[in-house]
């Protein structure tokens, strides 16, 4: 067998290659950034300046500090390495609620007019450079500050538009979720297509008319044209002064921006209401009894909902990642979060039935959702009968599914006698579902599982299972 202790061979990051002067490095546990050639002397005007300090003292940009570059990259021509504080779990935009997608949309704005007023501006503008720790948005694209280079106008102005403004527009105006487009492009939704979604009354207001249809037509004009735009608007002028009225209203409309849903599947709904007082304080027993049990580094509570488990569980867990396929629950769960300054609990918007997929280049570049967790306990409550009804997920493949994680599961199994499985067989047709009984799970979850404890809750139409891998 491997030894667990061993050094871990230094790796470039998959997903980080597309800036020359950055690479993001994997080192025997340590995350650095290695820099080179104009990346060195962007840093060292970074690093001297206050917004530099303040950023680093208010959490806002991950915690990072100098190091010594391992020698096969300096062999490789890497002057100068970084290393950044490690965080928790990486997520993706596609995997963000509305208002996670915001936040972090008006940080970067803030940090881009900070960094401006230390005459520094960022090379791009994606979510990509953004993570959360708990509640709490952290860029960590340290790379992608820079010297400003004068009468340059911000190049990131299109990929924000692409990625923060015109997903969450849409999603504001036409109630037209932007976790899907995000996924199925990563370069996000053009303003072209942003206007053709519009009606002609949404095209003004809330920054549409200049973000989306002035930026449509511009980008129409000249994409086929071989003038110089940048050259151009270099010899006019593109002055400091522009490019901070131009992130002062981007700021101003992003804060404006709010998705009025108010209402959705179960968002109205938490499965406490199906239970006994009894039954409620049984399941938060057993659930805080092994998640205290042994140290555990990370918790993955799967259909969270409004997050009660994932709490009893992040007394016992340096992280909970919280996740469910009802953006709006998770959306008001975050924003909960957020107001309580939680960097614990992780919300995450996620159907289980069409989890992230490896993305992007070579299909490296955005891993996996379960290649990016790694729980040492697994909840699954209120979830079995919704995969297996619903979704009409067979119970062997719901317990593959938990399996996949390879770690500890507490999994809840309510029989044919719960009030919510009867809600549910009553929109299936007669004898589709036979199959679905409380021994075919059991046997499901003893041919994967060694079944450590088991407990059935007061009402009798409940069952806990405390189970390990075999």
């Amino acid at each position: 067998m491997p030894d667990g202790n061993a050094a871990q061979p230094t790796t470039f990051n998959e997903g980080s290659f597309r800036d020359p002067l950055s690479r993001v490095v994997h080192d025997d546990g340590r995350i650095l950034r290695v820099l080179r050639g104009d990346g060195v002397t962007d840093f060292e005007q970074v690093e001297s300046t206050g917004f530099w300090s303040d950023a680093q003292a208010n959490g806002s940009v991950v915690s990072t500090s100098r190091t010594v570059v391992p020698d096969e990259l300096a062999a490789a021509g890497w002057e100068q390495a970084l290393e950044h504080d490690r965080v928790p779990v990486i997520s993706y935009p596609y995997e963000w609620t509305f208002s996670m997608l915001q936040d972090a949309a008006v940080q970067q704005l803030q940090l881009t007019r900070a960094a401006l007023a230390d005459r520094l501006l960022t090379k791009d503008a994606t979510p990509f450079n953004s993570q959360f720790v708990g509640a709490a948005p952290v860029f960590v694209d340290v790379g992608s500050f820079e010297r400003l280079h004068p009468k340059e106008p911000w190049r990131g102005y299109r990929q924000f538009c692409e990625l923060f403004y015109n997903p969450l527009l849409l999603q504001a105006v036409n109630n037209m979720p932007f976790q899907p487009w995000m996924r199925g492009s990563l370069r996000g939704i053009s303003p072209e297509v942003t206007r053709s979604l519009l009606s002609r009354r949404r095209r003004v207001g809330k920054g549409a008319f200049v973000n989306v249809v002035m930026h449509a037509r511009l980008e129409k004009k000249y994409s086929d044209n071989a003038r110089d735009v940048t050259g151009e608007i270099r010899r006019a002028g593109f002055s400091p002064k522009l490019i901070e009225s131009q992130l002062a209203k981007l700021e101003k409309v992003m804060a404006g921006l709010d998705w009025a849903e108010a209402s959705s599947t179960w968002s109205e709904y938490t499965d406490r209401s199906h239970y006994a007082e009894s039954d409620l304080q049984a399941k938060a027993a057993f659930v805080g009894d092994v998640a205290g049990s042994a140290p555990r580094a990370q918790i993955l509570d799967l259909g969270a909902n409004d997050g009660y488990f994932s709490r009893i569980a992040s007394d016992h867990a340096d992280h909970v990642v919280a996740v469910d396929a009802d953006a709006l629950v998770i959306d008001r769960l975050y924003r909960t979060l957020r107001a309580e300054g939680n960097r614990t609990i992780l919300p995450l918007y996620s159907d289980l039935v069409d989890a992230s997929p490896s993305l992007g280049w070579r299909a490296k570049e955005r891993p996996s959702f379960v290649s990016r967790v790694n729980p040492d306990l697994v909840l699954a409550l209120a979830l079995v009968h919704h995969l297996s009804i619903s979704d009409t997920v067979p119970l062997t493949e719901v317990v593959g599914m938990l399996r996949d994680y390879d770690s500890e599961v507490v999994v809840e199994f309510p029989t044919r006698d719960d009030p919510m499985v009867k809600r549910l067989l009553q929109r299936k047709r007669t004898g589709l579902f036979d199959h679905y009984s409380l021994e075919s799970f059991v046997d499901a979850l003893e041919s994967q599982f060694t079944i450590e404890r088991r407990e059935e809750l007061p009402s009798g139409t409940r069952h806990l299972f405390h189970v390990s891998p075999r």
